[in-house]
């Protein structure tokens, strides 16, 4: 009887070994899953962030090329503004210094007259009180354009220039000095702030 008992006990004995070797083998496997788990849950975790950061990269060039493409737009408008104002300026500028240049011609029409009157009237006392008359209205008249920095051009004697004289004819130039130069002066020319208003009609040597 004794010995069956030890046998029995030694059988019991040998399950329990048995089983714990299973547990220890199954917990062995467990802790091995798990650990591949972790590895795998990091790997996914870094890969992750490694594209957010790529996306972030790109996100940021392109809000890069914007704010460049956004400011070209930028310095072109101002340039072309600042652009226009300048003209704009120098339009209303060319404006002032001719103002009234229809009123400026018209003057000068009628001073034509009267120095053609003064050259048809004889200086004597006869005429004296008329001549003094038409050489006051004269002066005025040549004050009011000497204002408004009007100014006659000179042409007698000079090279002949197509920015100041307009040529009505051409003569024989009575000596070799006076090739191409003004001879004579048909209509008197002037200048208004630099700006010719009225060219000088003249004739040429040839």
């Amino acid at each position: 009887m004794e010995q069956k008992s030890d046998k029995t006990e030694d059988t019991a004995t040998d399950e329990i070994q048995e089983v714990e070797a299973e547990e220890k083998i199954v917990a062995e496997e467990i802790t091995e899953e798990n650990s591949k788990d972790d590895k795998k849950a990091k790997k996914g975790f870094f890969s992750k962030g490694k594209s957010k950061l790529d996306e972030a990269k790109e996100e940021l060039e392109k809000a890069n090329y914007k704010i460049a493409e956004i400011n070209d737009k930028y310095l072109r408008l101002y340039s072309e503004f600042d652009n226009f104002r300048k003209r704009t300026i120098k339009e209303k500028s060319d404006i002032y210094k001719t103002a009234g240049e229809d009123v400026i011609l018209s003057i000068i029409s009628i001073v034509d007259d009267f120095e053609r009157a003064l050259k048809n009237t004889e200086d004597n006392d006869e005429n004296k009180a008329h001549r003094e008359g038409l050489e006051l209205i004269f002066n005025k008249f040549n004050k009011i354009l000497e204002n408004k920095n009007v100014i006659e051009i000179d042409a007698m004697g000079k090279e002949f220039d197509t920015d100041l004289h307009e040529a009505i004819t051409q003569i024989p130039a009575p000596s070799e000095d006076m090739k191409d130069k003004v001879i004579d002066v048909v209509e008197k020319g002037y200048t208004m702030n630099d700006k010719v208003i009225r060219f000088a009609k003249v004739v040429t040597g040839m």
